[in-house]
């Protein structure tokens, strides 16, 4: 980033922050994927809270923006287990934050798993939890009760056109890696599991570009739409595995179980749009699998008789390149911020929310100030 741009970016933010700064600043721990550009956020959410630690998620960590951040903040090592057991989860908290008024910003759901039992055990307050994700979203919404408010961003109208471009890095990035390997998308037929909103962009993107796409989708309703946009829709899962060349994954949850990857024809490639271990059942494949380098980011599994190929060690596969979205990433993470204030006014109820509609048009006005000149 040139040194104009992130001068424009750190004005942004600081307008964003100065909008919607809250009365009065709680303790946050941040989740994030901590990318080049990220510092200019990260210091918005410092400058709207009393940030304790950045926990950045383990497969999108740039070296120098961690270096930039660490300067000013802590910087965690996250991991799903830190925060399965409650007794873990609350001792790092504690370590952290004792005794204060606490906001959780989440990418992905982690803090879900023991929320209930960190809610009622700390010995602050957690004011609410801010998710960014689909994936996150489903993972709060699925618990039996919420015992504090979270925000989710992850189906705003804001996010529509970072989920419409980071379905477009994922397409550019499996064809690179593909290429990398002397193989074309053209003359592969692909599947795409998952017709949400990143898994409709990638469909739509690889219709574009000629390949034959068959989607399939738990949800007959996404079913319903891929049919009206003139995809073939799987009633088989087995054999629409075993007739693809490609499979993309977009589902945010296992795409693909263990017992799954024998049904793929040799010489599949899989490449996912998140973590291997929200996407990918890999741990449950049988040990007569080797498991190969075979390219730059490029692993071949492969045992007597069948093999395949994982892009990107079955982590989101954008992220080889980068992963950039442009500054309509900064839509979404200033939505973020706003978020923070919501939950620091102390009135909202246990329960999912969204910023207001108000809230989302002043954003999206002020981007267009700093990034439609």
């Amino acid at each position: 980033m040139e040194i104009f741009e992130r001068a424009r970016l750190d004005a942004y933010f600081t307008k964003i922050a100065t909008d919607f700064a809250p009365d009065e600043k709680t303790a946050a721990f941040l989740v994030t994927h901590l990318l080049p550009e990220r510092p200019s956020f990260v210091r918005a959410v410092g400058a709207m809270t009393a940030l304790k630690a950045v926990l950045p998620k383990p497969k999108s960590i740039d070296g120098a923006a961690r270096r930039e951040v660490e300067h000013t903040t802590v910087v965690d090592t996250l991991t799903r287990e830190l925060f399965a057991d409650p007794d873990t989860a609350l001792a790092y908290l504690e370590s952290r934050a004792a005794g204060e008024t606490t906001c959780l910003l989440d990418v992905g759901g982690y803090f879900a798993p023991t929320l209930e039992m960190v809610h009622s055990r700390f010995t602050g307050r957690l004011a609410g939890v801010i998710e960014d994700t689909e994936n996150g979203h489903r993972r709060y919404e699925e618990l039996d009760k919420l015992p504090c408010p979270v925000v989710s961003v992850a189906r705003s109208p804001l996010k529509d056109p970072e989920d419409f471009l980071v379905g477009q890095s994922v397409v550019f990035s499996t064809e690179a890696v593909m290429r990398g390997r002397g193989d074309i998308l053209h003359g592969r037929p692909a599947l795409v599991i998952g017709f949400g909103k990143l898994g409709s962009s990638i469909a739509r993107l690889l219709h574009a570009k000629g390949v034959h796409v068959t989607v399939f989708d738990i949800d007959p309703v996404r079913r319903t739409q891929a049919l009206s946009q003139g995809f073939n829709v799987a009633r088989d899962r087995e054999a629409a595995l075993a007739g693809a060349g490609l499979v993309l994954c977009a589902t945010g949850a296992v795409s693909l179980r263990s017992e799954d990857f024998a049904h793929l024809r040799n010489g599949t490639y899989i490449a996912t749009v998140t973590s291997s271990e929200d996407e990918l059942d890999l741990g449950g494949l049988p040990d007569v699998y080797t498991r190969t380098s075979v390219g730059d980011h490029v692993t071949r599994y492969q045992t007597t008789g069948h093999y395949f190929y994982l892009a990107n060690g079955g982590n989101a596969v954008n992220f080889i390149h980068g992963a950039s979205v442009g500054p309509f990433i900064f839509l979404v993470q200033a939505e973020i911020l706003a978020a923070i204030r919501m939950l620091t006014r102390e009135d909202l109820a246990p329960g999912i929310h969204e910023v207001p509609a108000a809230d989302r048009a002043a954003i999206a006005a002020t981007w267009l100030n700093y990034f439609n000149r």
